[in-house]
């Protein structure tokens, strides 16, 4: 495990690993294996959607959703096109592995957790800037949930 990943919760850490044991073509296979595993976003949430949801940094239309349990475990929700599967994969591998996550723990994930997976290798510029952004926008949501 590297300094970054000792940052992360343990499934977003063990999602970082399985990609660094990819090699090229694999790292986009899995990325859109996850596309597949994205939840659809809530109805009730859908309808509170507004402009501080939206993602303005990424080229692509991107709304995030959070809901927190009693005891403020967060649960994030993606409403992202389906013509954009990298972006949805990215988006549902966070969900995922931030799932459950109290908003300290997301707030302390550090903005360049995903280098060790090599994404860079296999995408865009413009793709690891959405990223970036996908990320700090789930930590200025989780901010809302931290004690007053």
């Amino acid at each position: 495990m590297n300094a970054t990943e000792d940052f992360l919760p343990a499934k977003l850490a063990e999602i970082v690993a399985n990609f660094g044991e990819c090699e090229g073509a694999e790292k986009i296979e899995l990325l859109l294996q996850y596309t597949e595993s994205m939840p659809p976003l809530p109805a009730a949430l859908r309808e509170r959607l507004g402009p501080l949801e939206q993602v303005h940094e990424c080229v692509t239309p991107i709304f995030v959703g959070v809901e927190a349990s009693a005891a403020r475990q967060l649960t994030f929700y993606f409403d992202i096109p389906l013509e954009s599967p990298t972006v949805r994969g990215f988006a549902a591998l966070m969900a995922e592995g931030l799932d459950g996550c109290l908003p300290e723990e997301v707030l302390q994930v550090p903005g360049d957790f995903f280098g060790p997976m090599g994404l860079q290798a296999v995408l865009t510029p413009q793709r690891m800037n959405g990223i970036s952004a996908i990320l700090r926008h789930m930590q200025h949501q989780a901010r809302k949930f931290l004690p007053a």
